[in-house]
């Protein structure tokens, strides 16, 4: 008798935020007759819907699995300190880091922080917690105290890891937020190990091994805090099965394999540092290249340089944008570069050709925090072909482009993107209003908007809140951006919506000029005029010395708004 196709009971209510129930199975109760008596505790789970951190598939060990094939090949290299790294090493630096946690009593589901430059740490702590259960917190260095003072509150670490530059910050934060332990990282260069608190704290726990959590793809692995346009950041729940997910959607198409040498330049407290393509480097066995702080110079000498042997390289536009504006662009070997991957933000055109004219195809992606991040990505095939898209849904994720119906667009139609897939987050930390706003059903609302052409290739036009309207037009700043870009004078471009009392809004034309140069307005309004509709042109110009960005590059607009609009003025879409 199989009595496994026959069971009785109805499903318990599911403690998922948006999984599916799993279907009642109908059978009598085993009789005597039966050939054997089934577990009770098996039917039990038959029953019922998955509870957190019981799901079917087990979150497999890769640092584990590379320790055992390839314990002496390089997996993480520092630069400038040039420290290296084997996977036999990063595996016993992971062991040691979750033997200490786990003398603090940090077990499942308990938080872990760390607040910090780009290092080894990162991946440390990322695969301790991997083997306690514990969850790390990554947090954005560039916040204030009052910044970080409300996410350590929500998240409420009993781990805080901190670089030396930010002992004052953290130990201010140990009081506001009560976290009961710090632990202090010094990695500036001749500082010997033992004086390093936290490397000397690894070295006392070396060979002791800690009780590992038997894990699954629905346990949370990272919290990342999305940078709040209002209100408060949101802690977007990133599970392992999010960052499996991610390492085969992005590793296929970005050719991602055991040779493969990424230099990693995004802030690791960003899902672009962490998961394009770091995440998927190290499951795929290849070697990591740490950059601490971004700097375009000595990206540009570390991809010309054959020892460092660069085949990999992500960044958002401002990076790409700012080497070309370096003296060596010209003249760097990028020929061993296979991928260069940009997203994060609409990336401009002339940055893209800039790049196509030194032989090197930028592939456009498009991602978001909350989708592990990788969801569309633009095959280097199609990169000339369709410059400017971000390409189609990658292996095991879908997308919609929904109008304001909630029905889907037409080609070339622009509407809200909407995507599904197991690499979506299953909600925010805390925040079960959030979680229910952003998502239809499976569906979750980027916020973007964007278009199909007849291919299905899709165009993101521009964040929804960028958008502003013009005597009742819908005006997309990304595109007069591209326009502005064209200008010989203008090192960077940012639009912005202000109110107008005769069409509402209009548009204002931030602009940072190259050294030495001068613009008048009435030749950027004249340029924009010959390439625009009127209704797109900027009605106004104004000149600064630097754009304000986040840690990751993107601009932000909001500080632009603080700064342009007065206080008083109406509010605009």
């Amino acid at each position: 008798m199989n009595w496994l196709a026959n069971c009785t009971g109805q499903p318990e209510p599911s403690t998922h935020p948006r999984k599916t129930e799993v279907p009642a199975m109908n059978s009598p109760e085993p009789t005597a007759a039966s050939s054997f008596t089934p577990d009770p505790l098996e039917v039990a789970a038959l029953r019922s819907s998955r509870p957190p951190g019981r799901g079917p598939v087990t979150a497999y060990d890769w640092l584990d699995h590379h320790r055992a094939n390839r314990p002496n090949k390089e997996a993480i290299r520092e630069i400038p300190s040039q420290r290296r790294f084997s996977y036999a090493d990063l595996d016993r630096r992971a062991d040691a880091l979750a033997a200490f946690c786990e003398s603090l009593h940090i077990g499942r589901g308990d938080r872990v922080a760390i607040l910090a430059h780009n290092g080894v740490e990162f991946f440390d702590l990322q695969f301790a917690c991997a083997r306690t259960g514990s969850i790390a917190v990554l947090l954005n260095w560039r916040l204030t105290v009052s910044e970080l003072e409300y996410i350590l509150n929500d998240s409420a670490p009993k781990l805080l890891i901190h670089d030396i530059a930010f002992t004052e910050t953290a130990q201010a934060l140990q009081g506001l937020c009560k976290i009961p332990n710090l632990l202090c990282i010094e990695s500036a260069a001749g500082v010997q190990a033992d004086r390093n608190p936290y490397e000397a704290t690894l070295a006392r726990f070396v060979g002791t091994r800690a009780q590992r959590a038997a894990l699954t793809h629905e346990d949370v692995s990272t919290i990342m805090y999305t940078s709040g346009t209002t209100g408060h950041p949101k802690g977007a729940m990133i599970t392992h099965g999010m960052n499996f997910w991610n390492c085969i959607n992005l590793g296929i198409p970005a050719g991602v394999g055991l040779d493969t040498v990424h230099l990693s330049v995004l802030p690791l407290f960003h899902t672009g540092g962490m998961n394009c393509y770091s995440n998927p480097v190290l499951h795929a066995g290849g070697t990591v290249v740490i950059m601490r702080n971004f700097d375009p110079g000595l990206a540009l000498e570390t991809i010309g340089d054959s020892a460092q042997g660069i085949t990999h390289f992500f960044a958002v536009p401002a990076p790409y944008q700012f080497m070309i504006q370096h003296p060596d662009f010209a003249t760097t070997d990028l020929s061993r570069l296979r991928s260069a991957g940009v997203g994060g933000a609409p990336c401009a055109l002339s940055i893209m050709q800039a790049w196509a004219d030194r032989g090197v195809r930028l592939m456009q992606g498009f991602g978001m925090t909350e989708t592990s991040p990788a969801c569309i990505f633009l095959d280097p095939a199609d990169a000339i072909r369709k410059l400017g898209s971000t390409g189609k849904a990658l292996m095991h994720t879908e997308f919609r482009i929904v109008n304001d119906e909630g029905g889907n667009c037409g080609p070339n139609e622009i509407g809200e993107l909407w995507v599904a897939g197991p690499n979506i987050t299953p909600g925010y930390w805390n925040r079960p209003d959030a979680t229910a706003s952003s998502f239809v059903g499976r569906w979750l609302k980027t916020g973007d908007a964007a278009r199909a052409d007849e291919e299905g290739f899709v165009y993101i036009v521009d964040r929804w809140k960028d958008m502003y309207i013009s005597g009742g037009e819908n005006v997309y700043p990304a595109e007069v951006e591209n326009v502005l870009y064209q200008l010989p004078q203008v090192a960077e471009a940012a639009v912005i919506g202000v109110p107008s009392e005769r069409w509402g809004e209009v548009g204002l034309a931030v602009l940072v000029l190259k050294p030495g140069q001068t613009v008048e307005k009435e030749a950027v309004v004249a340029y924009c005029s010959q390439r625009l509709a009127r209704f797109k042109v900027p009605a106004d110009v104004a000149v600064i010395d630097v754009l304000p960005r986040n840690a990751t590059g993107k601009v932000l607009k909001r500080e632009l708004r603080l700064r342009f609009v007065d206080k008083d003025a109406p509010a605009i879409s």
